[in-house]
Order: structure tokens, then sequence, then C-alpha cells
């Protein structure tokens, strides 16, 4: 696999974040006029996060290893066997 430059990576990762929230957006519009009101919250959640990723993208790639809120431990899980 090639290495991509710091800039191309983050342009990369900015337009797959913009594709994502405006397909978000239009998920959101059709939960709420199906009157799914809790999957319309959760999508509007992740249609925000997008938003806050997008305008942090010149942070990224993170020092912060784990993804957790404040005071919560980072567990790995065990292995997920389906049937």
């Amino acid at each position: 696999m090639p290495t991509v430059k710091r800039p191309e990576l983050i342009a990369r990762r900015t337009d797959t974040l913009d594709f994502l929230q405006s397909m978000l957006g239009e998920l959101r519009i059709m939960a709420k006029a199906d009157r799914h009101h809790f999957l319309a919250h959760l999508i509007e959640m992740a249609y925000l996060e997008t938003g806050m990723l997008i305008t942090k993208g010149a942070s990224w790639p993170s020092q912060n290893k784990t993804d957790t809120a404040p005071g919560m431990a980072l567990h790995k899980t065990g292995k997920i066997k389906i049937q």
C-alpha cells in the first residue's frame, strides 16, 4: 500500500466525513418523516459527531490512543461467536 502524505490523508478523511454527514442528514429526515423518533435521535447524534470530526480535522490523527469518555476504562472485549 503506498504511503499517503498527511495533507492528502486529511483531505480524503474530510471527503469521507462530508459524505457520511450528508447521508446521515438524509437518513435523519427519513426517520423523522416516518416518526421513528428514537432512531432519528441516534442518527442526529451521529450527524453531530461527524460535524465535530470535520471541524477538528486538522488535529487528526489524535495523540490520544483511546476513544473513551474521561474516567472510563477501555477493556478488550472477548470474541463474539455468531451461530
